[in-house]
């Protein structure tokens, strides 16, 4: 199966066999991935390339030690009010492009996820850690606040009172702590990491194509609404479904008692 081409110096766009996972890493291991001003260009550019073809996405970092180290802070420190909003507006652009991308995102968090790194891992549907990761908002320390999302998708991750030790006091929390806290679903051997989302996502693009993506918009409709506005979302998501290919092969399959066989 042709995938679509991407070419960028520091993001890098994969597929599997069957072309229906694509795997984009941030690729700056000498930065430890660090998200510069031609990298959160090229992370949308790369979505956009697989939003068409891609059943499932697994998104990952370059190197032994890093998912994404955070953000470029050389960058940031000549910056003024006017040049910080317009960072803030490229940094929300790539987060908001793997919230919103139209099918499942699982981040491998190999490694340190600070700062933007850990708002990119947050935008994620899914998060495998390695038991090296080590994840922190550690923006407090700059004299700056999360600008990616943070203080908003952490703290509907997490509890409260995690969310706020996070954000005021800069924790940095390992492997073991982000499961507990449910900051990630799950941690494996750290070689095992990036083969672990890929497993996750390959089972993820076996699913019928049209309900992936009607589900994933009404999941993200309980960060966007409140809940009767979501529960009528779902509803017409839901009914949306019926005489697609997908909802007539999986009740007939269902009813003739075999494997559906999806588009």
């Amino acid at each position: 199966m042709s995938t679509p081409d991407f070419d960028a110096e520091t993001v890098s766009l994969d597929w599997n066999d069957d072309g229906t996972v694509a795997t984009l890493t941030v690729d700056r291991p000498d930065k430890l991935n660090a998200l510069d001003e031609t990298t959160l260009r090229a992370i949308p550019e790369a979505l956009d390339a697989a939003r068409d073809d891609a059943r499932a996405l697994v998104v990952t970092g370059a190197g032994e030690k890093a998912f994404v180290a955070g953000a470029d802070i050389a960058y940031m420190s000549e910056l003024d009010v006017a040049g910080a909003y317009e960072y803030c507006q490229l940094g929300h652009a790539v987060t908001d492009a793997v919230e919103t991308f139209p099918v499942p995102v699982v981040a491998a968090v190999n490694g340190y996820a600070f700062g933007g790194g850990c708002e990119l891992a947050l935008a994620a549907d899914i998060r495998v850690a390695s038991e090296n990761a080590l994840v922190g908002q550690t923006e407090i320390d700059l004299g700056i606040v999360p600008g990616w999302g943070g203080t908003q998708r952490l703290a509907r991750l997490v509890d409260d009172e995690t969310a706020r030790r996070m954000v005021f006091l800069g924790d940095r929390l390992d492997a073991a702590a982000c499961e507990e806290a449910g900051l990630v679903g799950e941690v494996v051997a750290h070689e095992e990491t990036v083969g672990r989302a890929h497993e996750l996502a390959a089972q993820i693009a076996e699913k019928p194509r049209f309900a992936l993506r009607g589900a994933k918009e009404a999941l993200n409709q309980v960060h966007e609404a409140p809940q009767s506005a979501g529960l009528e979302y779902e509803k017409r998501v839901w009914s949306g479904l019926f005489g697609t290919p997908d909802q007539r092969e999986g009740m007939t399959a269902f009813l003739e008692d075999r494997e559906p066989d999806f588009e």
